[in-house]
């Protein structure tokens, strides 16, 4: 691949050597951390479902000894997906400015928080027949609206607008869900 970046039939790569690809469908993504082709190589490799917004991943190290995989659901990522609809990318704007965000400003515990309650709210909104409606409102009034407050340098505001959505959202549509799992473990405590 040489010290200059550019593109194959496949994907692309940068001076480093360090490669990309995506399916055509979109429903995939790749990274190389060095020609594909060759033998040990990083591999970092994102499937998403546009239907269900459930997201998997699996990572594998040079000499494949390490390998980690995962799955889960984002709110934010499916309320993108269907607001971008056919032209969804997982590192749009809006995306990559909440990561941003997260990786800067988010205390651990409210990540955690929300990786936990996120899927739940997912499974419960798209049951929902208005799930469309419900995700429009996402993209608008958390989405869109932590995006300009992030760009204007409002942190405390959009960082005060996430937790209150988790909340909101977890209240609407993962209350039943998480009074199931207290009163499971409150069972199991043997406290009585």
């Amino acid at each position: 691949m040489g010290n200059e970046s550019g593109r194959d039939s496949k994907g692309a790569y940068n001076e480093s050597g360090q490669y990309v690809k995506t399916s055509r469908d979109g429903q995939y993504f790749s990274a190389y951390s060095s020609d594909p082709s060759k033998p040990n190589h990083e591999r970092l490799t994102i499937k998403t479902d546009e239907e269900t917004g459930k997201f998997s991943y699996s990572y594998h190290n040079e000499d494949k000894s390490e390998k980690s995989e995962g799955s889960g659901n984002c709110y934010l990522t499916s309320a993108c997906m269907r607001f971008f609809g056919e032209k969804f990318d997982d590192n749009c704007n809006e995306l990559t400015i909440l990561r941003w965000f997260r990786d800067n400003f988010v205390s651990k515990e409210d990540i955690d928080h929300y990786y936990q309650t996120a899927p739940t709210i997912v499974t419960a909104i798209d049951s929902d027949s208005n799930k469309n409606i419900i995700y429009d409102y996402i993209y608008e009034n958390v989405i869109h609206t932590c995006i300009e407050a992030i760009k204007n340098g409002d942190y405390n505001f959009a960082y005060n607008k996430y937790k209150e959505s988790i909340l909101s959202l977890e209240e609407t549509f993962a209350r039943k869900e998480n009074q199931g799992r207290l009163i499971k473990s409150l069972k199991n405590s043997n406290i009585c």
